[in-house]
C-alpha cells in the first residue's frame, strides 16, 4: 500500500513508534527513525536544534521527498512539586516545538498526498497528579496539530491520535485494568499503528485537522465515589 513511500518517525526505536515502523515496512514503506536509542538510521536528541536539521538533510539526501512525518517522541513526565524551569522547556521542546520544527524544515519536500500525524494523549484532556511537563506538551501538539492543518491546508493533511492505556509490551490483562474500559481491554501498539498509517493513506482523504482518542472509552465514562461501583480510596 506504501510502496515507494517515505514515512519520518521520531522515537521510532521502541514503544509505540516502534510498531508504526514495523507497520509501515510492512506495507513497503522507506522508513527513517530519528531517536536517542540507538537505531539503524539516525540517532539524536530530538529536543535539540541541530539535531533535527541534520536528520532532515540526511532525508533529503537520501530521498529527495517525505511523504508520511509521524511526530511520536515523548517528552518527560515531572510534575510541579519537582519539574525546574529547564526541565519543563526540554518537554516542550521535544513535545512542540521539534514537531513544529521538523514539519517546517520538511514542508518543501512533502508529495502530493503527504500527512503529518501527531502523537498526543488522553492526558491533553484529563490529568493525574505531578504530571505537568507531559501534559503540557500534549496539549501543546493536540492544538498544534488544528493549526497546521489549517496553515498547510491544500498541501499536507495534519491530524493528531490521542492514546490512552497503551501497553507497550503486549501485555494480556484481565480483571478490573481491563473490566474498568468500555473497551473491555488495554490498548496495544497496533491499535495505535493501525490507525496511523489509515490517516496516511488515501482512505482519509477528507480529514484534517482532527484529533482521535484512541482510549477503549475511558475519557468518555463519567466516574463519581460510590456510583456504579467506583470508590475512591485515601
Amino acid at each position: 500500500m506504501f510502496q515507494d513511500r517515505v514515512a519520518v518517525i521520531t522515537g521510532g526505536a521502541h514503544g509505540i513508534g516502534k510498531c508504526i515502523a514495523e507497520e509501515f515496512k510492512k506495507n513497503r514503506a522507506s522508513v527513517c527513525i530519528l531517536d536517542r536509542t540507538g537505531n539503524e538510521y539516525f540517532s539524536g536528541d530530538v529536543g535539540d536544534k541541530e539535531t533535527l536539521e541534520r536528520f532532515a538533510e540526511k532525508v533529503i539526501q537520501d530521498y529527495g521527498k517525505i511523504d508520511y512525518l509521524i511526530h511520536n517522541a515523548p517528552p518527560l513526565s515531572k510534575g510541579i512539586g519537582d519539574c525546574t524551569y529547564e526541565e519543563f522547556n526540554y518537554a516542550l521542546r521535544v513535545g512542540v516545538t521539534a514537531p513544529f520544527y521538523l514539519s517546517k524544515l520538511f514542508l518543501p519536500y512533502f508529495s502530493k498526498g503527504g500527512a503529518i500525524v501527531n502523537l498526543s494523549s488522553s492526558r491533553d484532556r484529563m490529568s493525574q497528579p505531578q504530571t505537568e511537563s507531559y501534559t503540557a506538551a500534549k496539549g501543546g501538539i493536540a492544538a498544534l496539530t488544528h493549526a497546521m492543518a489549517v496553515s498547510l491546508g491544500g498541501i499536507v493533511r495534519v491530524n493528531s491520535i490521542s492514546p490512552g492505556w497503551i501497553d507497550t509490551e503486549f501485555t494480556q490483562y484481565s480483571g478490573p485494568d481491563a473490566r474498568q474500559q468500555p473497551a473491555g481491554r488495554v490498548g496495544n501498539p497496533l491499535d495505535i499503528a493501525n490507525m496511523v498509517l489509515y490517516l496516511c493513506s488515501d482512505k482519509a482523504g477528507f480529514i484534517t485537522g482532527e484529533n482521535i482518542c484512541i482510549d477503549g472509552g475511558m475519557t468518555k465514562q463519567m466516574i463519581y465515589h460510590n456510583d456504579f461501583g467506583w470508590r475512591l480510596e485515601s
